[in-house]
């Protein structure tokens, strides 16, 4: 069923590509370049960045505090706290070789500012990593309703279930996970939004569990 599902979501939306730099340092600079984190907040961040500073390491770590807050400022709120951080990611740039095990390259991943398990995932499968079930941070609830009815409350709950139908119905492969993720991120921001999804619209609100009133104890969302 994931596979139909898919299959019609990229009829909608087309083939997806990434809009942020797929190294693990450079997502990170860029994931800090705006707040909140949204696509369109972290790429005027990074292209104000680019232009007066540059991303390198040394760069970052050559630049004033005031700069670079002045720097960030084009990506939205608190671009003190994000220039703090920045600062750290630069220090520890030479951590982010990602060699070893699994489980230790996902802890240094989680060890650095506002990465937890959806951040290392993504860093993971489009750094060409491990193919792992990454699942877009602001959509877990998207393949869920679909599939089972109204998401849980508890977001790691939700976010879990999105894995597992990912594991359940997606190759493992890098290219066929990229493609689950980006057509589900994109499926999320677009039309099956958090709150008032645009079921009308939307190409599987036939199979959905969701549309069909499935709401698995909880109170159901506008449709």
């Amino acid at each position: 069923m994931v596979a139909g599902i898919l299959e019609k979501l990229e009829q909608l939306y087309g083939p997806q590509q990434p809009g942020w730099p797929t190294d693990p340092y450079l997502f990170l600079v860029w994931w800090h370049c705006g707040y909140p984190a949204s696509d369109a907040a972290c790429a005027r961040g990074w292209e104000s960045l680019k232009q007066s500073i540059g991303m390198r390491p040394e760069e970052i770590s050559g630049a004033s505090q005031a700069k670079l807050t002045k720097a960030l400022a084009p990506g939205g709120m608190v671009p003190e706290k994000r220039a703090m951080r920045l600062k750290e990611i630069a220090a520890r740039a030479q951590e982010l070789r990602l060699e070893g095990p699994l489980p230790k390259i996902r802890k240094v991943l989680k060890s650095f500012p506002n990465i937890g398990d959806p951040g290392a995932d993504r860093i993971l499968l489009f750094a060409d990593i491990a193919p792992v079930a990454a699942v877009p941070s602001n959509g877990p609830h998207v393949l869920v309703r679909i599939l089972h009815g109204q998401e849980r409350e508890n977001y790691g709950v939700t976010y879990r279930e999105a894995q597992e139908a990912i594991e359940a119905g997606v190759a493992k492969n890098f290219e066929a996970r990229k493609r689950a993720y980006l057509l589900l991120k994109r499926h999320g921001q677009e039309t099956c939004k958090r709150t008032k999804p645009k079921c009308d619209v939307c190409p599987v609100a036939g199979d959905c569990a969701f549309r069909s009133g499935k709401t698995r104890g909880r109170a159901s969302g506008t449709r």
